[in-house]
C-alpha cells in the first residue's frame, strides 16, 4: 500500500535544519537536511546537496515510509554501534574518540583527497594504540583508491589486524580485483557505494566483489527495500548512515533491529559528528550501542538550526522534483 502524503502535506511538516559539525567530514562543516513530522513521527530527507534528483528521490522514498508507513518486525531493542573516525591527524584522534562512549569499534577515513598514505598509517596506528589489541579497527576509502593503489596500501595498513575494508575502489570489476589480491591477507572487503549508488545493487553479490555489504536506509529507499536486497544478496551486512541527524539515525536502527543477524557493529553512530541536532535527546552511543526509538524533535533547536531562506527554498524544490519522480 502507498503510504505516500499529498504533496502539499510533505512541504507543510518539512522543516530544513543545517547542523553544524564538530569537524570537517565528506568536505562539508554544515550538515543539511530536511526533517518532516508524519503521522508516525519525525522522519528525515538527507541526500547530499550533489546528489542528481532520480538517486535523491530513493532517500525522499525512505523518508516518506518512516514517517507515514508501518514498521516491519523487529528482533532487537539497541544496536552496537562503531566510531567514525573522520581523516584528522593523529593528534586529533584521542579528543574525537572520545565522543563514543564504550564504542569497541571504530571505522577509520583514508583515502582522503589531498592526504597520503603515511597519513593514513599514522592515523590508523594511532587508533589502533588507543582501542588495544582487543579493538576492532575497520577502514573506509569511499571508492578513493585503484586496485594497485589499494592492494599496496591494505598490505601496509594489514599490521594494525583490520576487520575489514570499505569500498577501497569505485567500482564492481575493481572491488572484485582487489578482494581477489589481498584474500590471502584474510581482509574482508566490504561494498557500500557498489550497492547503494548501484542500479542493480545485488550486482555486487553476484560478481563475488565483496565479503559484505554495507546497507543504508536512506539511499536504498527504506527499511522494506533494505531488507529486501539483504535478503536476495545472502552476505553479512553491516547496516551504515549517511551522516544523519538523530531522526536519521532512528530510522538506521529500526532497519537495524529488523535484520535477523548482525555480525558487525553498525555505523549509526554518527550523531556524535554533530555540534548540534534537531532533538534535545540525541541518538548518541551508550555503553558502545543506540537505542531503537523513535526520536522526539524539539521545536527550539528546528528554529534554532533553521537553514537560510535561500536554502529553505533550495530544499522544498528539490522535495518537489523528487516527489514528482516517486
Amino acid at each position: 500500500m502507498d503510504a505516500r502524503p499529498p504533496l502539499d502535506e510533505l512541504l507543510a511538516s518539512a522543516h530544513v535544519v543545517s547542523l553544524p559539525l564538530t569537524t570537517r567530514f565528506r568536505g562539508i562543516t554544515q550538515r543539511e537536511a530536511v526533517i518532516f513530522i508524519g503521522p508516525e513521527g519525525a522522519t528525515e530527507f538527507s541526500p547530499f546537496t550533489e546528489y542528481e534528483d532520480a538517486e535523491a528521490a530513493t532517500w525522499l522514498r525512505a523518508g516518506i515510509a518512516f514517517g507515514w508507513g508501518e514498521l516491519p518486525p523487529l528482533c532487537r531493542d539497541s544496536i552496537r554501534v562503531n566510531a567514525t573516525m573522520p581523516a584528522v591527524t593523529p593528534d586529533r584522534v584521542e579528543n574525537v574518540l572520545a565522543r563514543y562512549d564504550g564504542c569497541r569499534t571504530v571505522k577509520v577515513k583514508v583515502a582522503e583527497r589531498g592526504q597520503t598514505l603515511a597519513d593514513d598509517v599514522a592515523r590508523v596506528a594511532e587508533v589502533r594504540r588507543l582501542v588495544g589489541p582487543e579493538g576492532r579497527v575497520r577502514l573506509d576509502a569511499n571508492g578513493g583508491w585503484n586496485v594497485d593503489e589499494a592492494e599496496h596500501a591494505i598490505h601496509e595498513l594489514a599490521e594494525f589486524d583490520l576487520e575489514y575494508v570499505e569500498q577501497p575502489c569505485a567500482t564492481v570489476d575493481e572491488l572484485a580485483q582487489v578482494r581477489r589480491r589481498v584474500k590471502y591477507m584474510g581482509i574482508p572487503i566490504a561494498a557500500d557505494e557498489s550497492v547503494r549508488k548501484a542500479e542493480d545493487p545485488l550486482a555486487v553479490a553476484r560478481a563475488r566483489a565483496a565479503d559484505l555489504l554495507i546497507v543504508k536506509a536512506q539511499p536504498l529507499g527504506g527499511i522494506s527495500r533494505a531488507l529486501d536486497i539483504v535478503r536476495h544478496a545472502g552476505l553479512p551486512v553491516t547496516v551504515s548512515s549517511a551522516l544523519d541527524t538523530s531522526v536519521g539515525l532512528a530510522l538506521g536502527a529500526h532497519l537495524a533491529a529488523a535484520v535477523p543477524e548482525l555480525p558487525y557493529d553498525c555505523g549509526l553512530g554518527t550523531a556524535s559528528l554533530l555540534a548540534a541536532d534537531v532533538t534535545d535527546e540525541p541518538l548518541v552511543a551508550h555503553g558502545g550501542a543506540i537505542e531503537v526509538r523513535r526520536v522526539e524533535v524539539s521545536e527550539r533547536m528546528l528554529r534554532d538550526y533553521a537553514a537560510s531562506a535561500e536554502r529553505d527554498a533550495w530544499w522544498r524544490d528539490r522535495i518537489r522534483r523528487c516527489y514528482a519522480l516517486l
